[in-house]
C-alpha cells in the first residue's frame, strides 16, 4: 500500500480553503461568521490556541448551513478534476489517503477516487473536532489503529511535517506543485539531510 497526504500533495491547494471560498460565495452568512473567527486566528499566531482549536473555530460556521454534507458534494462536483495527473497515473486499488483536513470534506473526494482514507474526525454540523487533529504523529497513531502493523511502501506529502508517516513507510516522497520533487530513504538516514 502507498499512502498519501491530500492537500497540496494530490490536490493542488488546501481543500478546506477552497471549500470555504465556495461556501462563502453561495452563503454570505458563512462569510460573516468566518470574520468572527478572526480573533481565534490571532490567538493561534501568538501560541495561545492549538491548530485543532483554530480549525474548530473556523469550521463553527458549518452550523449556519442547512446541509454541510450536500455542500461538500457540490464542492467536489466542481473540483475533483483538479486532482493532479501524476496521482491518477500511479493510483492503485490499495492506496490510502491520510489527511488533517476534515473527514466529511476529504472523505467525499476519496469516495469519488475509490480510495480508503483517514482524516480529522469533525462533526460536519458544528465544526467540533472529535479527538485529535490528524496531523504529524497523530497520522501514525490513527494508521496503526486502522491497519495495525500492515506495511506502507511509501508516503507522499508536500511537507516534512509528515515525516512520522514517511519514517513509518521507510520511503517518503516530497511533492511540489504536482511533481514528485524528492525521494527520501529513511532506512538509510537520508531523511536527516
Amino acid at each position: 500500500m502507498n499512502a498519501y497526504d491530500f492537500d497540496k500533495t494530490i490536490y493542488p491547494a488546501d481543500s478546506a480553503t477552497d471549500f470555504w471560498l465556495f461556501v462563502c460565495r453561495r452563503h454570505p452568512r458563512a462569510a460573516e461568521s468566518l470574520l468572527r473567527a478572526a480573533p481565534a486566528a490571532a490567538r493561534r499566531l501568538t501560541g495561545r490556541l492549538s491548530r485543532g482549536e483554530l480549525k474548530a473555530a473556523l469550521y463553527s460556521c458549518l452550523a449556519l448551513l442547512d446541509d454541510p454534507l450536500a455542500e461538500a458534494r457540490l464542492f467536489w462536483d466542481g473540483h475533483i478534476h483538479r486532482i493532479y495527473p501524476w496521482y491518477w497515473r500511479q493510483k492503485r486499488p490499495d492506496d490510502l489517503i491520510i489527511s488533517a483536513s476534515p473527514e466529511f470534506l476529504v472523505g467525499e473526494a476519496c469516495r469519488r477516487l475509490n480510495t480508503a482514507f483517514i482524516a480529522t474526525d469533525m462533526d460536519p454540523h458544528t465544526g467540533v473536532i472529535r479527538g485529535e487533529n490528524c496531523r504529524g504523529e497523530e497520522k501514525v497513531r490513527r494508521y496503526r489503529l486502522a491497519y495495525g502493523d500492515a506495511p506502507v511502501e511509501a508516503f507522499y506529502s508536500d511537507s516534512l511535517s509528515d515525516r512520522p508517516m514517511m519514517e513509518l513507510a521507510g520511503t517518503g516522497y516530497l511533492v511540489k506543485k504536482g511533481r514528485i520533487a524528492r525521494r527520501l530513504d529513511f532506512t538509510k538516514g537520508e531523511g536527516d539531510r
